[in-house]
């Protein structure tokens, strides 16, 4: 019996090792490159690029983060034991830090849910990754004006004999020009799940050549004026309905409030109702002005759509639309949250507009979430999204016994 020793037989043995350490490399390189990314940006949002992906991606998924990089510290180690000892070993001490990196992420956000009292789910962490798939149990329409109907979803709880629910009125996001009530249906259901009557609904939305800052905050007291003409027939406490949206939504729904509380402020279609129990505005623009002055992430853009010009062609349009105009004692009681890391709301902006109300003695809760970027409500399972549900739900049932 003889045994090949020939160069030929031993480069054929070698190749499969080669071969792996390359794929290894390669592999482990790009996801380390990924996770640094993400993880820089996440920590430093002034990195050009990475400060921009790094908050939305480590803020929502900082533990499939934390994954990912396990995944390249493994290939790295492969790699490093197949030959390449030195990049091996750079890339294992990297994509380990990054792990930790995103894992402290993921520890802080769990310390800050736990701090509200959050009943947190690892299991909507790891597979509620987007939306749900909700639906309501009932859409109707609210108003029809010019022609143009308008639509809500209510999302119910289960009726309890004698009891009567308290309820919120949500406006979607999207810079007032795009997007609908479905981005809701996730927050909506979970409500309704815990008690919560939630009421998402459409608005008209502005164009390029239909501007809707006369039109479209009208619209939210309609859709509130429904909802209290409409109580008894959903089981809603009509003395405890609300009214909130989420980026423009909330902006649109705190103007409405407080101008419906200040007089100056109609329905689109209906009668004017009272006040909302309490607004609310997750991550929420509070002066148009300052929207259009900062120009991030498309929000000049967005407030010149909605007011029809800039600033200097409409300061009266700003100034109307503007929260921050209406500003007075005896305003309802407000909740703002928002994201530390927040380049199109900056937090700044709502814990002052959230100070400038205290100062006139509205009761005002502002909580500022770790690590969270503009819409950190998009992943419905993260531990932000969970966080800001609690948070909604204590702050719409504070009165109940």
């Amino acid at each position: 019996m003889t045994t090949d020793r020939s160069p030929a037989a031993s480069t054929r043995r070698r190749l499969p090792i080669r071969v792996l350490r390359v794929a290894c490399a390669v592999l482990a390189s790009f996801l380390a490159f990924l996770v640094l990314a993400i993880v820089l940006g996440a920590y430093f949002p002034a990195i050009p690029k990475a400060g921009v992906i790094g908050p939305v991606l480590g803020g929502q998924y900082p533990f499939h983060i934390a994954l990912i990089a396990l995944v390249a510290t493994a290939l790295a180690v492969l790699a490093w034991r197949a030959g390449l000892v030195r990049w091996g070993r750079t890339v294992t001490v990297l994509t380990s830090l990054c792990a930790l990196g995103a894992l402290v992420i993921g520890g802080v956000q769990f310390t800050s849910a736990r701090d509200v009292g959050t009943d947190v789910s690892f299991g909507e962490v790891f597979t509620e990754l987007g939306y749900p798939a909700a639906t309501p149990d009932a859409t109707e329409t609210y108003a029809s004006p010019g022609g143009e109907p308008l639509r809500v979803d209510a999302y119910l709880p289960e009726k309890t004999p004698g009891r009567k629910t308290p309820a919120v009125v949500l406006a979607h996001a999207g810079g007032f020009h795009t997007f609908d009530k479905s981005d809701l249906r996730g927050t909506a259901r979970w409500l309704a799940d815990h008690g919560v009557a939630a009421f998402a609904v459409d608005y008209r939305l502005a164009t390029p050549s239909r501007p809707t800052w006369d039109k479209a905050p009208q619209d939210l007291v309609s859709a509130l004026g429904w909802v209290q003409k409409n109580a008894d027939e959903y089981g809603v406490d009509s003395s405890r309905i609300s009214l909130g949206g989420m980026s423009a939504g909330g902006t649109l729904a705190m103007n409405a409030a407080y101008r419906l509380q200040n007089g100056t402020i109609e329905a689109s279609e209906g009668a004017t109702p009272k006040p909302p129990a309490s607004v609310v505005g997750f991550y929420p623009g509070t002066d148009v002005t300052r929207m259009w002055e900062d120009d991030v992430a498309g929000t000049r853009e967005a407030a010149e759509m909605f007011t029809g010009g800039t600033p200097d062609q409409h300061p009266d349009r700003y100034r109307e639309v503007s929260p921050t105009s209406d500003i007075r004692p005896g305003l309802p009681r407000t909740l703002l949250v928002v994201g530390d890391r927040d380049r199109s709301t900056r937090p700044e902006t709502v814990t002052d507009f959230g100070d400038a109300l205290k100062e006139k003695g509205v009761d005002t809760e502002v909580e500022v979430l770790p690590f969270a970027e503009h819409a950190f409500d998009d992943a419905h399972g993260s531990l932000t999204s969970q966080t800001s549900r609690q948070i909604l739900l204590d702050f719409l049932t504070a009165d109940e016994n």
